[in-house]
């Protein structure tokens, strides 16, 4: 009676997590476990979005639209055009942009408009980096398509290698989701890396999904966009500058508002349309009172530059802890370690038996191999708790 095509979603990587230390008491003695192994921003939201909420309850009592109201529409297309010096093709906020209940709502429904029961007279496929987010890999079986992980490893500098993607791959491509600044490496996509996928997508005619919701946690410079790339690719008079390209955003991370759920999808209008008439049938609309907040938290950057301080600390925390053990380089973006250390899944054990510190084991998040070495740290806990955890790690690691 079931849907077998569910059968074959990929594991969620937190219950592996929990199985592989059920029964294992925490060490570290007396010291409090650290946990570092959720990507869930713990720095405090933003003054203003409690006030918003509780200013105006009554909303609550209206059914939200769809497509947002104005206001929010507005904030973002000018954030949008702001950030990523978006002047001779613009946002419009009529046209281009999309709420969403978060970022994975949007990431996973969009496999379903935009796949096709056959492409080139295949199976479709959607493309995606390996490592993974799982949303990603359960769209594509859900949708009826072909997962294909493209290795992401350190001798393509964390990225997919769109030169070892063969031409027939390509033509049955109905989707390629990519994720800059990565989750879990930190790598970011260079504007003329993403400026070649925009182009690969109009010439195979496939959709370029974008997953920047670590666009604004970085500590050098910040990274390049997607609607960036498509921006300096349009031509005067073009009707729809960003063909086939979607960039999906949201407040979690940014803001410190992951308990919100409020993101947006914006991009080529065609495919805005016809995402807003199918999630018209879902309706994952976003309360008034949510959407006013979230208008507020795109038009103030003050908050965003202090998040990005605190990252600051915790990083050059860990360039001193670390300096080039396992492997260890600053992520350019992003709030995630990804160290080698050999035998990630062991590791991660072991750290929580001797140190009490819990970390997600790199295969937990890749097929194949690939992740079989790393452990992913997330470094969304405060300053001390950061450095003691990241202290615990080297002197449990270290022969």
């Amino acid at each position: 009676m079931l849907n077998p095509v569910l059968e074959n979603l990929p594991e969620n990587p937190f219950p592996r997590l929990a199985r592989l230390i059920e029964g294992v008491a925490p060490g570290g003695g007396n010291a409090a476990p650290i946990l570092m192994s959720l990507g869930e921003p713990q720095h405090p939201m933003p003054d203003f979005i409690a006030e918003i909420l509780h200013s105006r309850t009554h909303e609550y009592g209206k059914y939200p639209p769809i497509q947002g109201s104005e206001h929010f529409r507005q904030a973002v297309a000018d954030w949008l055009n702001r950030r990523f010096c978006l002047r001779t093709h613009k946002i419009d906020p009529e046209r281009h942009i999309l709420p969403l209940n978060g970022t994975r709502e949007g990431l996973f429904s969009i496999a379903f408009l935009v796949t096709p029961p056959r492409k080139d007279g295949r199976q479709p496929a959607i493309l995606m980096p390996n490592p993974f987010y799982q949303c990603y890999a359960g769209a594509a079986l859900a949708a009826g398509a072909e997962p294909i992980y493209l290795d992401a490893a350190r001798d393509t500098r964390f990225l997919p290698d769109l030169d070892a993607i063969s031409p027939q791959t390509w033509s049955r491509t109905a989707l390629f989701y990519m994720c800059s600044p990565a989750n879990p490496q930190g790598a970011v996509a260079s504007l003329a890396y993403l400026k070649r996928l925009a182009q690969l997508a109009r010439t195979h005619d496939f959709v370029l999904a974008l997953d920047e919701c670590y666009s604004e946690i970085y500590t050098g410079s910040a990274p390049s966009g997607g609607l960036q790339a498509a921006h300096d690719l349009a031509v005067a008079g073009e009707k729809e500058p960003f063909d086939r390209l979607l960039v999906f955003h949201s407040l979690s991370k940014r803001s410190n508002l992951p308990g919100l759920r409020s993101g947006f999808v914006a991009g080529d209008a065609s495919l805005i349309a016809r995402f807003r008439n199918f999630r018209a049938y879902v309706g994952p609309t976003n309360p008034l009172p949510v959407d006013a907040a979230s208008a507020a938290a795109w038009g103030d950057e003050a908050h965003v530059e202090q998040n990005r301080r605190l990252y600051a600390q915790k990083f050059d925390a860990a360039d001193e802890i670390l300096g080039n053990a396992y492997g260890y380089v600053r992520p350019e973006g992003g709030f995630f370690l990804w160290l080698d250390v050999g035998d990630g899944e062991a590791a991660a054990l072991r750290l929580w038996r001797e140190a009490g510190v819990k970390v997600l084991p790199g295969k937990y998040l890749a097929r194949g191999n690939i992740g079989d070495p790393y452990i992913r740290v997330a470094m969304v806990g405060p300053l001390e708790e950061t450095i003691e955890g990241l202290r615990r790690i080297r002197r449990t690691l270290d022969p």
